[in-house]
């Protein structure tokens, strides 16, 4: 039950539940949202850690020292997260919120067993004391809520319509249902919050995934620290099964990483000395050493949180009509309540006032629209924290809505549905062996730094240890010439061969991909070709979109045209553009627009930046490797996968399916009971059930979000598609992508598509 303050709105106290996440961490004031940092220190502010811990089997290593940031001794548990306990009200019922609503309960069932009895005793001043006492204990708080929230000028609000009705049963003696109208609302009440915990427990399992402390290595000693008092430049120790606890270098490697908390990724991630590593990576195998190069509030992961925060905050538009109508609805309601008293009174003849103002009582009950105002922003909030379980993160609720409105997916190629990583895609050897072609050429090339170059060594691998590479020769735009294990080769494109009159095969000019062709002692001896090989699963989130409703799927690309439309017809996209520049993309995508298509593009660099600002829903990458796609888009894939855009779309529609469900639900239910209600035809005992029952119902439908499976075509689909696709696991790569400029930046002078 929240106790709002007189400051308090009816939209306030029915999102403060949900809005206030517990346990963010070592989150400081100024990381929050403005509304959470305007609130009162240490109040409805996520991060107001409102639970009991035990230090028992807490301690630090031996012969560690905790120090502030002056270097002095400090609290050993300063800074340190105590969420581990359980929440507690700061109410009466203590620890337990259960305890008060079950004495009551125990209470309301002896009053209505003693009179069934007709025990003598249970009469007068003794019965209203009995269930004076039981109601109270229920209804204080709400009672007390409407009071407070009338200065304000929040009058007309769920509390006011639970207090009067209440109030007037037992004004009219009706005091078994005053109790049990408020008890069962109360009851609504915790289901809620039980309901609304479990709905963030996926937010919470990443709000939990911050380092509380810091082994870090200065002036020769080991001190366990706050993160929060680690510098930039400082280097950081990490034991096989911590956390890391902020962004930085490997120093000490190499070093495998469980990134699952981060990404929801299960494959562990190899990083090599020198490659960045990321606060909330768990380290798995040995000790490790981590150059810090950004401090606290500035990682990645920290940055992502305050998304987190941000996107519990932001509205749907179904949710904003709901609670806007309810504004309306509440006192409309109220005025017919006193209508139905006063009205009879000149039409009725035998009108009796306590019948007809115990009809308006019940119009009351079943009139409060909890059932809206709670069970709407709980399923959006189980979306959200369905994705977030799933590496996907949505800025808001409205961002569901809009992502199950697309009906085009624009997205880039390198990066995105392509590995970004240049790799061996095929080896053609003539006169020679495959095996002894990679062996010569993969020595050669190993006195390359290109990329192209290092694509070719690492698809050799370990074949060319021991082997004699010398007079090398490097041919600018053209390739590389030297004697290996005591031959003539050439490594290069087909100029080199023309450079050195050795003639090939005149297919090999129609080869699209970058090539890199060979001669061993002045004989064409084959070619291979190095490409960005498409995503494991690019071609299933192909499939799955178009299954899932998407007429329009592009691809558009800064890359090479015939390469871009090689990918496009293996992918199964409907068309594609090469050659872009970032402000060709914005043409396409403004042209899109123009057409009347609701799209989403989908990036994964810095130069996709201003096209995802365009689309109706940006989407981010590997959002994790970019702080301008975290910054600008509205949903971040975090685990690079581009089938999560399908699985996004399929918790939208789930989403919004279950808010829909609840919402017919309510007014149907409330509508007929309404009706009965005016008529007489209904007591307090089915304005319970059409009031608080609903929203139980309405409740237990939008947890079933955290519980679908979204990972088959069809989930959340009103009519769910079927695909022979299996499902494909996606294995990290060891080697990271590269950064957007040094895929377009020089070709190799191998390449002989430049």
């Amino acid at each position: 039950m929240p106790d709002p303050t007189p400051s308090n709105t009816d939209e306030e106290l029915n999102t403060a539940k949900q809005v206030q996440l517990d346990n963010v961490g070592a989150l400081s004031r100024d990381q929050l949202t403005p509304e959470a940092a305007a609130a009162p220190e240490g109040h409805d502010v996520p991060g107001h850690d409102h639970a009991t811990h035990d230090h028992t089997g807490h301690h630090h290593p031996p012969g560690k020292q905790v120090v502030d940031l002056a270097g002095q001794p400090a609290d050993e548990h300063a800074g340190h997260s105590h969420g581990d306990g359980d929440d507690h009200d700061h109410g009466p019922a203590g620890d337990n919120p259960y305890l008060w609503p079950g004495v009551s309960l125990a209470l309301l069932l002896a009053g209505i067993a003693l009179d069934y009895y007709t025990v003598g005793f249970f009469t007068g001043y003794v019965r209203l004391l009995w269930y004076g006492v039981a109601f109270l204990l229920v209804g204080w708080k709400v009672i007390r809520s409407a009071v407070q929230s009338i200065p304000s000028g929040n009058v007309f609000n769920e509390f006011l319509l639970m207090s009067i009705a209440t109030l007037g049963a037992f004004a009219i003696g009706e005091y078994p249902e005053g109790v049990a109208v408020m008890l069962f609302y109360t009851v609504g009440e915790l289901f809620q919050d039980a309901a609304v915990n479990r709905a963030k427990r996926s937010i919470k399992a990443l709000l939990e995934i911050q380092a509380t402390e810091v082994t870090v290595l200065r002036g020769g000693q080991s001190l366990v620290l706050d993160p929060k008092q680690v510098q930039v430049g400082d280097t950081i120790e990490v034991k096989p099964g911590e956390k890391v606890a902020l962004d930085g270098t490997l120093t000490k490697g190499p070093a495998s990483f469980n990134t699952a908390a981060l990404t929801g990724e299960s494959v562990p991630q190899t990083k090599q000395t020198g490659e960045p590593v990321l606060a909330g990576m768990v380290n798995l195998e040995s000790l490790i050493q981590v150059a810090v190069t950004a401090g606290y509030q500035d990682t990645k992961l920290a940055k992502i949180l305050a998304m987190v925060q941000d996107a519990v905050g932001r509205k749907a538009k179904t949710q904003q009509f709901i609670t806007k109508f309810a504004k309306i609805y509440t006192p409309i309601v109220v005025a017919l309540a006193v209508l139905l008293v006063l009205v009879p009174s000149f039409v009725v003849e035998d009108y009796v006032f306590r019948d007809w103002l115990y009809r308006a009582l019940v119009f009351l009950v079943i009139s409060c629209p909890c059932a809206l105002v709670i069970s709407i922003p709980l399923g959006y909030f189980g979306g959200i924290g369905a994705a977030s379980k799933a590496g996907i993160l949505f800025k808001g609720s409205n961002f569901l809505d809009a992502m199950r409105e697309l009906d085009t997916v624009v997205m880039d190629k390198t990066g995105t549905l392509t590995e970004g990583v240049f790799a061996v895609q095929q080896v053609q050897a003539v006169g020679l062996e495959k095996a002894q072609l990679l062996r010569l050429l993969g020595a050669l090339e190993t006195k390359s730094t290109h990329p192209i170059a290092k694509a070719v060594v690492a698809h050799v691998g370990a074949a060319t240890a021991g082997v004699a590479v010398e007079n090398v020769e490097e041919i600018a735009g053209h390739g590389l010439r030297g004697r290996v294990d005591g031959r003539d080769v050439l490594a290069g494109n087909t100029k080199l061969l023309r450079k050195f009159n050795v003639a090939y095969p005149a297919e090999v000019d129609q080869v699209v991909d970058s090539i890199v062709v060979g001669a061993v002692d002045g004989q064409y001896a084959g070619y291979l070709t190095v490409a960005d090989a498409p995503k494991e699963d690019a071609a299933r989130a192909v499939q799955e979109l178009r299954a899932d409703g998407i007429s329009k799927l592009v691809m558009l690309s800064g890359d090479k045209d015939s390469i871009v439309q090689r990918v496009a017809r293996e992918l199964g996209i409907d068309e594609a553009h090469g050659g872009l520049l970032p402000e060709d993309k914005a043409r396409y995508v403004q042209q899109y627009k123009t057409e009347g298509r609701k799209l989403a593009f989908v990036g994964d660099g810095v130069n996709d930046a201003p096209v995802v600002a365009l689309a109706d829903v940006g989407i981010a990458m590997g959002g994790l490797g970019s702080d301008a796609t975290i910054e600008t888009a509205d949903v971040v894939i975090q685990t690079d996968h581009p089938s999560k855009i399908a699985t996004a779309r399929r918790i939208a529609r789930a989403t919004h399916r279950v808010v829909w469900q609840n919402i017919w639900l309510a007014f149907v239910v409330k509508g007929i009971v309404l009706v009965l209600g005016a008529g007489g035809l209904a007591t307090m005992w089915e304005a319970v059930f059409a009031d608080v029952g609903v929203a139980l119902l309405a409740i237990l439908n939008a947890v079933r979000i955290q519980r679908m499976d979204y990972s088959t075509p069809g989930t959340g689909n009103p009519s769910p598609a079927s695909l022979a696709a299996p499902q494909a696991q996606h294995t990290l790569s060891v080697v990271e992508p590269m950064p957007r400029a040094l895929r377009q930046g020089p070709h190799h002078p191998n390449d002989q598509t430049t």
